[in-house]
């Protein structure tokens, strides 16, 4: 096999491919379909629901002689030393391509949501941070080491990243998305796929599409998005992320949309993926997708007719183990139930990955030597500077913050100690090292209450847990009172404990039925505010929760989104006024704990009025964010006709008139009054971050251009319309500065793919004001 064609690294992929396919038996074809999890347990509590049903047996030595697709989390499974499991990897490649006849090796995927799910590995902040930074480049970066450790193991394809957009705030899996804005969700889901792939690792986005508007905020639930909803707020990110990022994978949602499964959609998979957007690449099922259209969705009688519905659709590989596309496939294409051309387009698109990987070829992995540092001091600096980027100081109305130096705070709160409080539930001590309770953490942790110890040395620092997480013990809140009492300041640190199906207050499978604090968290708040001492309110979660309730009562509220094992550090230094808060919300922070869904892009019957008691008007809007410093905006935006094919530029000065340097992020929103289609009042269509030292200035422009103003008509069709339309340049959704009103003329255009997505901007430094 060594001088066959599909061995030539000069012929092209498509050519190798072809003559590999034509080689190939249909047994050999059908295992490049499907992965192996190898050492996943199906008994005890970490099994996820319904996994002991969708595995099938196997024996592995015969299983190998055929080849083999995909190798599921060989360090994702299990604590790993990472040398020794490159070492190990390395070798059952080489075993499986021993097997062979053609001696392909499979592709090796991981999870790296939030770093590389692996036993000492830097754990980043999770994507809601991520979109709390509105820092493309910097998530670009973080990717980037995320795929140079995934590559240096010898992983293949990352399963990351999520776009789902936020319709509910109660769903488990908020905390994986990058917040409720499909432009912010786009623009950061594609910096993070190109970092992933500049590193020669294959990004996997998921979950495609509509999983994030389940009804009812519940997992794994069936989808009530309309087809403009489905159009104009579900699809852009996925779109973007492929257009932009070069993401070559795709993963099919677990979820139905108007009784269609995703997993057996053409019209989703083949049409709109790969005839209208061209997306050559694969797709993947999300781990026992395939079966689930058999023992869920109830659209297949058997694992065979699963097989072939996610088949037809164009679903290519069965993750995370074999179950449908194995022999339950053979014997339905031997039968003739299922047509041999379907194996083989999907065989192709897996091969053409391979081939695109250099896993064609004969010196196909090399062996890993040396040390592997999965922590290094690269990642643990940019996962600090991600983390302190990623806080929102929600309110300080009274100045507390920042913290005096040699002050007495009482630090108080279930989240303070504890250093899994920084962690989503797909970072690996939260995902796997619970059920290993003897390994240890792999990786240095500080905790909020450590670090703000280490960031204020004079200050006198006491501690009192007051509750648990979810628990109902009230039986902490006598200590907790006393030493607010004895205080100067308190600072309660509340929030989430990530886990899995339940095992946590944030994360896959567990959802929430309304956005009260968990547990007894909110009653302990109101005993620390009665003692009448300066409380200052700090949230490690994976979702906003309605803060209403203390409205007008605390001395100042920080935000942060499960900040990565640097959180403490980074969190302790907004407290100390080291760093200076720039994080804006991705989401936005009710008033109420009830009332869901509901997120800031709402039509006006969606917006507080008269005809109802209910107003779901935010407390923190989307965008919002305060400052140690203050800034100055100034534009000239005005009235301009443009025509509906035409560009408008749009800009503003901003200057940091405060006395240290700070960070300004500079949104622009549109307003369309009329059109013939209910539309959003605002949504975001274009953002910069400003780093700015005190005095100094820039400019920034957008370049707006009409397409930006496209939505889905009543035919279905993408359209500019004709008519007024409002940019605003706002510090949030809901804190507009300047306007300029535009009207568009000429007739109604129809867009296609080749639609602009980006509102480009432009950055200018300006001379700093001299006193």
């Amino acid at each position: 096999m060594t001088t066959a064609p599909w061995r030539d690294p000069a012929l092209t992929a498509a050519a190798r491919v072809d003559d590999l396919l034509s080689r190939m038996t249909l047994e050999e074809k059908t295992a490049q379909l499907y992965g192996v999890w190898v050492g996943a347990s199906t008994d005890g509590d970490g099994v996820a629901p319904l996994q002991r049903e969708m595995t099938a047996d196997y024996d592995w030595d015969e299983l190998i002689t055929h080849g083999l697709g995909q190798l599921t989390r060989p360090f994702g499974t299990a604590p790993v030393d990472p040398a020794l499991g490159a070492q190990a990897l390395a070798r059952a490649q080489r075993r499986i391509a021993e097997a062979g006849r053609f001696g392909i090796p499979a592709l090796a995927h991981e999870e790296c949501l939030a770093g590389f799910t692996a036993w000492q590995a830097t754990a980043y902040p999770v994507p809601l941070a991520w979109g709390a930074a509105f820092d493309p480049p910097l998530v670009e970066e973080m990717a980037r080491h995320i795929g140079q450790d995934l590559r240096a193991v010898g992983v293949h394809q990352g399963l990351a990243p999520v776009l789902d957009v936020v319709r509910d705030p109660r769903w488990g899996r908020v905390e994986e998305t990058i917040g409720e804005d499909p432009y912010l969700v786009g623009t950061v889901g594609a910096a993070y796929v190109r970092g992933l792939e500049s590193a020669g690792v294959v990004a996997t986005l998921k979950h495609f599409a509509g999983y994030a508007s389940s009804a009812g905020a519940r997992n794994l639930a069936p989808v009530r998005a309309g087809v403009r909803e489905f159009a104009d707020v579900t699809l852009p990110p996925f779109e973007l992320a492929l257009r932009e990022g070069g993401a070559r994978s795709v993963m099919a949602a677990y979820t139905d949309t108007d009784g269609i499964p995703a997993s057996a959609d053409p019209g989703l998979l083949t049409e709109l993926l790969r005839e209208r957007w061209e997306f050559t690449g694969t797709v993947v099922a999300d781990y026992f997708g395939v079966g689930f259209l058999q023992s869920q969705h109830r659209v297949a009688g058997t694992e065979a007719e699963a097989a072939h519905a996610a088949l037809a659709a164009g679903l290519d590989v069965e993750l995370p183990t074999l179950k449908c596309y194995g022999k339950p496939l053979l014997e339905a294409v031997r039968a003739g139930e299922i047509p041999e051309a379907l194996i083989d387009r999907a065989a192709r698109r897996v091969l053409l990955q391979k081939c695109e990987l250099g896993l064609l070829d004969e010196d196909w992995t090399p062996e890993p030597t040396g040390r592997i540092d999965l922590d290094s001091t690269a990642n643990r600096a940019l996962a600090r500077r991600l983390a302190e980027e990623s806080v929102v100081l929600l309110d300080n109305p009274d100045g507390v913050l920042p913290l005096s130096p040699d002050t007495r705070i009482a630090v108080v709160g279930p989240r303070a100690a504890d250093a899994l409080a920084m962690l989503g539930c797909y970072s690996f001590p939260s995902h796997v090292l619970t059920h290993h309770p003897d390994i240890p953490m792999g990786i240095e942790i500080p905790t909020v209450l450590e670090a703000l110890r280490t960031e204020l040395p004079d200050a006198k620092v006491t501690f009192a847990e007051g509750c648990g997480v979810d628990t109902p013990d009230t039986g902490g809140f006598e200590e907790a009172v006393a030493r607010t009492a004895e205080a100067d300041v308190c600072v309660a640190v509340l929030g989430d404990r990530a886990g899995l199906f339940g095992r946590g207050t944030s994360g896959e499978g567990c959802d929430a039925t309304d956005l009260r604090l968990p547990g007894v968290q909110g009653e302990l708040l109101d005993a620390l505010v009665a003692t009448g001492v300066p409380v200052v309110l700090v949230l490690l979660t994976g979702r906003p929760y309605a803060l209403g309730r203390w409205q007008g009562r605390l001395a100042a509220a920080v935000q942060a989104f499960f900040p990565g094992e640097e959180g403490g550090p980074a969190v302790a230094g907004v407290l100390s006024g080291r760093v200076n808060p720039s994080g804006r919300l991705p989401v936005s922070v009710p008033q109420e704990p009830g009332g869901q869904p509901w997120t800031y892009l709402q039509p006006p019957l969606g917006l507080a009025g008269e005809v109802s008691n209910l107003d779901p008007t935010p407390l923190y809007p989307f965008g919002h964010g305060r400052s140690y410093t203050t800034f100055a905006w100034e534009s000239d935006a005005a009235e301009a006709e443009i025509t509906t094919d035409g560009s408008y530029d749009v800009s503003v000065a901003v200057r940091n008139t405060g006395d240290r340097e700070g960070a300004e992020v500079v949104q622009l929103y549109l307003h369309d009054p009329v059109a013939s289609v209910t539309r959003p009042d605002v949504r975001l269509i274009g953002y910069q971050r400003l780093e700015l030292a005190p005095g100094a200035a820039a400019r920034v422009t957008f370049r707006f251009h009409a397409d930006h103003s496209a939505f889905t008509d009543r035919k279905g069709r993408r359209i500019v319309e004709p008519g007024a339309l409002e940019l605003r340049l706002a510090a949030s959704s809901a804190d507009v500065r300047h306007t300029a009103r535009l009207t568009l003329t000429g007739p109604v255009r129809e867009l296609g793919t080749d639609r602009r997505l980006r509102c480009e901007t432009e950055v200018e430094q300006e001379e700093p004001e001299t006193a």
